[in-house]
């Protein structure tokens, strides 16, 4: 008989939270938790992803649930993304007044291209505008089929401002769960994902980490990329010390030498060396850049430091995207802490550096800097704030470009005299004003032939300073090209657009 492995249990899920701004994500999990999460949020808006441990009461006793409470606003998709990655299932929120909004679907296209279960919550059932068979119309006309609507995906009906609801949503985040056999070896070394990281100014770089398999204990070291941890100090998600943790669990290590990059997968060791070599070998194994191709936009270079990677990374990419087709955000430095006279010096040896600083502080010496050499220092709290400004300054510093634009054109009826490039000629405006001492195109037979200059005007004998649609005039034109008659000479001017 096989000797059953009693360190391979089942394993507490892992569970996204997904869905639209203000359909009602950090208030369901606010309920559940019993804290509130939204108050400490710039704007209202969650904006860092985060976890949290939560137990629930079954029918064979009580169990452990990890959340992920990921952002709504657009700007953070990369976030969202990465939330149903690490997750074993999605909730995926849906108001009952509004229905399926654009982050609606495009949560669930991150759900599917996870290929993780999922379970649909319609919210806010206790308003009076509520419409729940609309709301399920909505979700199958955004091909999203309900049970006994069309399809298989499980949903519950919830308020989580109330409550109502909630207790049927963890009973059925727990079926799907066990239909699923989610297992995991107590035994082995923790293995994971990177969830969050930031600096904190007191103690050092910090991670938080979802361990999703084995054991991870204070003694152990980890690695992540090119980054190494010892486990002294590991928080739970309340903030507190703990000594051991299990998969599923969000915990949160102090002490890396580098910053782990989000997303990226942990392994724990029971020895520095192991977990240095491991660090190596990724190193040594890290792709060389490709070089960017040659790009003739005008640049604004850009210096970033936010509170956390995931702030980091909204903004990086929400920047590119604001690019046009003259101008371009070129990130010189993006990191995590405060801004540092460091960062000043880096704006300095770029022309039109702007310092932008995202929920974190300025260095006094840094400030003091950036007046001195007159480098533009802008803080900010809230994303879409930071990204209204940087649309202005991105229109404010585009540069004019000038462009031939047709004022006037006139055909050649009769060639008076000719010399060495220039000629008197007889025409009649045929749109526009044709004005003297504008360049002009010659044009002949629908082709340009050449280019000149307008050098006189005559209406009547007498010397004019244009003439307009309708009138025949007399011009001298500068040009090398012999005009003949039957050509169409275009009056040109540049303007700054």
């Amino acid at each position: 008989m096989e000797k059953k492995n009693d360190n391979f249990i089942e394993r507490p899920p892992v569970i996204a939270v997904m869905g639209h701004i203000d359909h009602g994500k950090s208030t369901l999990l606010d309920y559940i938790r019993k804290s509130n999460v939204v108050a400490s949020e710039s704007g209202g808006i969650t904006q860092h992803i985060s976890a949290y441990e939560v137990f629930h009461k079954t029918e064979t006793g009580e169990k452990r649930i990890t959340f992920l409470d990921t952002p709504g606003h657009e700007a953070f998709s990369k976030l969202r993304s990465r939330g149903a990655q690490i997750a074993d299932i999605a909730v995926l929120v849906v108001s009952a007044e509004e229905g399926v909004k654009l982050q609606t679907k495009e949560a669930y296209e991150t759900i599917k291209e996870a290929k993780i279960p999922f379970i649909v919550a319609i919210n806010k059932i206790d308003k009076p505008s509520a419409d729940i068979e609309r709301t399920k119309m909505n979700l199958a006309e955004s091909e999203i089929y309900l049970e006994g609507f069309g399809g298989a995906v499980p949903y519950t009906l919830i308020s989580a401002k109330t409550g109502l609801g909630i207790p049927e949503l963890l009973d059925m985040m727990f079926l799907v769960a066990e239909l699923e056999g989610f297992k995991g070896d107590s035994s082995i070394p923790a293995e994971g994902i990177v969830l969050e990281n930031n600096l904190d100014q007191q103690k050092g770089i910090a991670a938080t980490l979802v361990i999703k398999n084995g054991t991870l204990a204070s003694g152990m070291y980890i690695a992540s990329h090119n980054a190494i941890a010892p486990v002294r100090i590991m928080e739970n998600f309340k903030g507190e010390k703990i000594e051991k943790a299990s998969f599923s669990s969000p915990v949160r290590i102090i002490g890396w030498d580098n910053l782990p990059p989000v997303g990226a997968t942990f392994k724990a060791f029971s020895s520095k060396n192991e977990a240095q070599k491991c660090a190596e070998n990724y190193e040594a194994e890290e792709k060389i850049e490709k070089p960017e191709n040659e790009d003739a936009r005008f640049v604004i270079p850009v210096i970033i430091e936010a509170d956390t990677t995931g702030s980091l990374e909204a903004i990086v990419s929400k920047l590119e995207l604001l690019s046009n087709e003259r101008t371009k955000f070129k990130i010189i430095h993006a990191g995590i802490g405060i801004i540092s006279e460091m960062d000043i010096k880096r704006a300095v040896a770029h022309p039109n550096a702007i310092v932008f600083g995202f929920n974190t502080k300025v260095n006094p010496l840094a400030k003091e800097l950036s007046l001195r050499a007159t480098i533009p220092l802008e803080m900010f709290t809230v994303i879409y704030t930071l990204l209204e400004r940087a649309e202005e300054i991105l229109k404010l510093k585009t540069p004019k470009i000038e462009v031939e634009e047709l004022i006037g054109s006139l055909k050649v009826l009769k060639i008076f005299s000719a010399e060495k490039n220039r000629q008197v000629i007889g025409g009649r405006v045929e749109t526009g004003t044709v004005k003297s001492g504008k360049d002009m195109k010659i044009i002949r037979r629908g082709t340009e032939i050449g280019t000149g200059a307008i050098r006189e005007l005559q209406k009547l004998k007498n010397k004019v300073s244009e003439a307009n649609e309708g009138e025949e005039c007399g011009l001298l034109v500068e040009s090398k090209i012999e005009i003949a008659p039957g050509d169409l000479i275009s009056v040109v001017v540049l303007v700054s657009r």
